[in-house]
């Protein structure tokens, strides 16, 4: 009996079954792919069934998650806790078995797939995290860190141009140990690829620097063993093995686009059995080939035992570095020290500059922390000093140049994250934050601290004109679940951001201006509440004057200016709503009393964040429309943002509450 092709066919089997009951899901892939997760599981990927987050076990991303039951099968097979009844509530409610995989739900999930492409960046960042640990751990004959990253995907990850930019930014870093296993059966959801989809896949992986290696066909698993063993001994460039395969392979629907995200059903379903000459009940698979897997999967416990043998004997001959690669390992929080010297800013400056300071102070004792940027830490400031650059000739180094690629900068630093042993952040300007949305989402989703630094952020760009001005993405980002939005008004408030950034187990956007803003002498770690009083008079205020980032500065001249007609205003700074909205009511009734219903909300972008806290009196002073072309003063005169135009609408909305 041939076991391997028996495996393959349970695999096929189970994952159409799994997606019968649940009449939802994408048999193709799980048919067509079938043989390459097989070969993959049984010969080459190393892993602990047992212990799914040993530290150098190989990782396996799965791009094209919308397969999620070909993986869920295939970890069912080989021992990991993801037991037949979990298979039986695929896509129910609750269960371990997700539509797309989801990381933190079901062992051996690396990473949360399904948006195409996402994937293959995810995958990268794992590749950069492994060459970057192993640079800065393994010495010779104790290569602690030795471990490959291989990603399934199909044609829709590589039409994405998420998929473009990753495999650009491995090819040209060379990243050696990522394999990219390519499912190519040349269907998707709209039918052959023949129109949309007519490059040689081939001739682009080899312009960008791949090692390019072809299956012809998918089902021959010795091709598939001869060509991953290939990839694997060119450590020089990465590799990409197209495997022509045939979607939905054994049933009746092979080959057509109806097999892509359609469940089998009942008669379809026994036809591919005949046709693979399946004779199991349903949700059974023969026990020779449960012994066969299971066995394959204690064999490998090996691997991780010698593992553990090894590092043994690496901590007698390296202590101290051992002990540095068990911190890593373990995660930790900076030491901010001196807060006062953390917080020393007495100069006017951008808060993109007090940013970059915080992160260089900060780096200093978070010593796990790879910065990099989309080709403007120049602007942004995100440059860890005298760290170096990560690259071929120098995996130490600690800054990554992503080049003009934010769409898959995202995606790699949440693969940098999820590696373990290292903290990401990354950083554009803020209006190009549009483009790694996908990211920044994934990485709310998984719930990962991946730092996001946005620079440039408001009109206060100026001559750049409306598409460099961001004004509907500090509300886009503040609808996204889960993710803080820091817009600090000085350097101590953009400290507070970067602690809070780095003691907590969320994303974090902190979004810095260009322009100078003045220091206050009032601010620092009360901003990590997300908001409070910044100036005030001993008595009940008149009006409420809240605001972010620059836009604090014209409070400030307002509440002078209100001042002299003996309307008393307190300036309230909101430099993150997420954490405001943490805060007890208690708190927040005192630093905005309910009965103050005078209020006026301030920020260069869109009003739709202020509505909560405007109430029925407020006013709030926004941006209604993009921004124009102009010097950066003239642009805040012209939409309304001046301290006199503050001043009125304070005394508007306290007629307003008078009556």
């Amino acid at each position: 009996m041939d076991l391997a092709k028996k495996s393959v066919d349970a695999i096929r089997i189970i994952s159409a079954e799994a997606i019968n009951l649940a009449n939802s899901g994408h048999p193709g892939i799980c048919m067509g792919a079938a043989p390459i997760g097989y070969e993959l599981f049984a010969d080459f990927l190393n892993f602990s069934c047992k212990n799914p987050k040993w530290e150098n076990r190989d990782r396996f991303v799965l791009s094209a998650g919308h397969g999620s039951m070909l993986l869920y099968s295939l970890l069912h097979l080989f021992g990991y806790n993801v037991t037949m009844d979990d298979i039986k509530q695929f896509r129910q409610f609750d269960s371990k078995t997700p539509g797309h995989p989801e990381y933190g739900v079901t062992d051996g999930v690396e990473v949360s797939t399904g948006p195409l492409g996402q994937g293959i960046g995810n995958a990268v960042g794992f590749a950069v995290a492994e060459a970057h640990l192993a640079a800065l751990f393994n010495r010779p004959d104790f290569p602690v860190v030795d471990h490959f990253t291989y990603v399934l995907c199909g044609d829709g990850c590589l039409e994405e141009g998420i998929g473009y930019e990753a495999c650009s930014f491995a090819g040209t870093q060379k990243l050696g140990k990522l394999i990219l296993l390519y499912d190519r059966n040349n269907i998707t959801i709209e039918g052959n690829i023949n129109t949309t989809f007519s490059e040689d896949p081939a001739t682009r992986f080899a312009a960008q620097g791949w090692q390019v290696l072809r299956v012809s066909d998918a089902n021959n698993l010795s091709l598939l063993k001869a060509a991953i063993s290939r990839a694997k001994s060119d450590l020089t460039r990465p590799s990409v093995i197209i495997c022509n395969s045939v979607i939905g392979f054994g049933s009746p629907m092979a080959g057509s686009a109806e097999a892509h995200g359609t469940p089998l059903g009942e008669e379809k379903l026994e036809k591919a059995k005949e046709n693979l000459g399946w004779t199991e009940d349903e949700f059974t698979i023969p026990e020779e080939v449960k012994e066969h897997c299971l066995k394959i999967a204690e064999s490998k416990l090996k691997k991780e035992q010698e593992w553990l043998d090894l590092f043994a004997k690496y901590e007698a001959e390296y202590p101290d570095l051992s002990a540095k690669y068990k911190k890593f390992m373990a995660g930790f929080d900076p030491d901010f020290g001196d807060l006062n010297e953390l917080f020393n800013f007495a100069k006017p400056e951008a808060t993109r500059v007090s940013g970059g300071k915080v992160l260089n102070k900060l780096s200093n004792t978070l010593t796990n922390l790879m910065s990099g940027s989309a080709d403007l830490s120049p602007s942004t400031k995100t440059e860890l000093r005298g760290k170096g650059y990560f690259s071929p000739d120098s995996r130490e180094g600690c800054n990554i140049r992503f080049g003009i690629r934010e769409h898959a900068m995202g995606a790699i630093c949440n693969g940098i994250q999820l590696h373990g042993g290292l903290r990401v952040a990354c950083s554009t300007f803020f209006t190009f934050s549009d483009y790694m949305r996908g990211a920044v989402r994934m990485s709310a989703i998984m719930d990962i601290p991946v730092v996001y630094v946005f620079t440039h952020d408001s009109i206060g760009v100026g001559e750049d004109g409306p598409t460099h001005q961001p004004v509907e993405h500090l509300i886009s980002l503040r609808a996204m679940p889960n993710l803080k939005v820091f817009r600090p008004c000085d350097g101590k408030e953009t400290a507070a951001a970067f602690m809070s950034a780095f003691t907590n187990n969320t994303p974090t956007a902190i979004v810095l201006s260009r322009q100078n803003v003045p220091q206050y002498t009032s601010t620092g770690l009360t901003a990590l509440t997300g908001g409070y009083t910044i100036s005030d008079y001993d008595e009940q205020p008149d009006v409420l004057l809240i605001s972010t980032g620059a836009e604090v500065e014209l409070c400030v001249g307002a509440q002078s200016l209100l001042a002299e007609e003996g309307i008393k205003a307190r300036i309230i700074s909101m430099p993150c709503m997420e954490e405001f909205e943490k805060q007890t009511e208690e708190y927040r009734n005192h630093v905005m009393p309910p009965e103050v219903k005078a209020r006026v909300c301030v920020e260069a972008a869109s009003p739709y964040s202020w509505y909560k806290y405007a109430g029925d009196c407020g006013e709030i002073i926004a941006m209604n429309t993009f921004g124009k072309c102009g010097k950066a003063e003239d642009l805040f005169a012209h939409f309304g943002f001046t301290k006199e135009a503050i001043a009125e609408k304070a005394k508007a909305s306290i007629q307003k509450a008078s009556k």
